[in-house]
């Protein structure tokens, strides 16, 4: 869909320089997603995979996020390896719903309620972060961190367009839970990509 050169947002990797890789597709379909336009892969001309490998050794980053989209609705095993060869670490945004592909320096997994979720994320995950709307996305949660490895930074992250609402929750929550930290979307208050 789009690549660019900007800070990673949010998450655990916070404040990280980095090219970013959007991939469209994405059946998940969250109503708070912010790049619906991600979602129909046909809407975006096909680029090549060595043609994106190029542009991200030429941004001279260092380091690449992959993520859509569910970017996992590809199979990424040769783009991660060539990123590989050109000494690029690689993060990727999963939601979990697809199965694995490709190697990753870091992931992030993000599962949504209602959707299946490949056991191989829960084992593999960096980091949990869940979108939270309401006081029932912390029980979600919940059941989440406990299915990830013992490694797994868990996150809490207000929903962007509720976020002056549920913050207080989540604040309160990880105060009483400190297991969890907080994730914002920091990119959308310094205004970046």
């Amino acid at each position: 869909m789009e690549q660019f050169a900007s800070l990673q947002g949010e998450g655990t990797n916070t404040g990280l320089a980095a090219w970013f890789i959007r991939l469209g597709g994405c059946d998940v379909g969250c109503s708070f997603c912010d790049v619906k336009e991600s979602w129909d892969p046909n809407l975006h001309p096909l680029v090549s995979t060595d043609e994106i490998v190029e542009a991200a050794v030429q941004s001279n980053a260092g380091s690449v996020v992959i993520t859509g989209g569910e970017p996992l609705k590809w199979n990424l095993d040769y783009l991660t390896s060539q990123l590989k060869i050109n000494g690029i670490s690689i993060f990727v945004e999963t939601s979990g719903s697809e199965a694995p592909s490709g190697t990753f320096d870091w992931i992030c997994f993000s599962p949504k309620k209602g959707q299946a979720i490949h056991d191989f994320w829960f084992s593999a995950a960096g980091e949990l972060k869940v979108i939270i709307e309401n006081e029932t996305d912390i029980e979600f949660a919940e059941q989440m961190a406990k299915k990830v490895n013992n490694r797994c930074i868990l996150l809490l992250q207000p929903e962007w367009s509720l976020r002056d609402k549920i913050l207080p929750v989540i604040i309160r929550y990880i105060s009483m839970n400190p297991k969890w930290r907080l994730s914002v979307q920091t990119h959308k208050y310094i205004k970046i990509p």
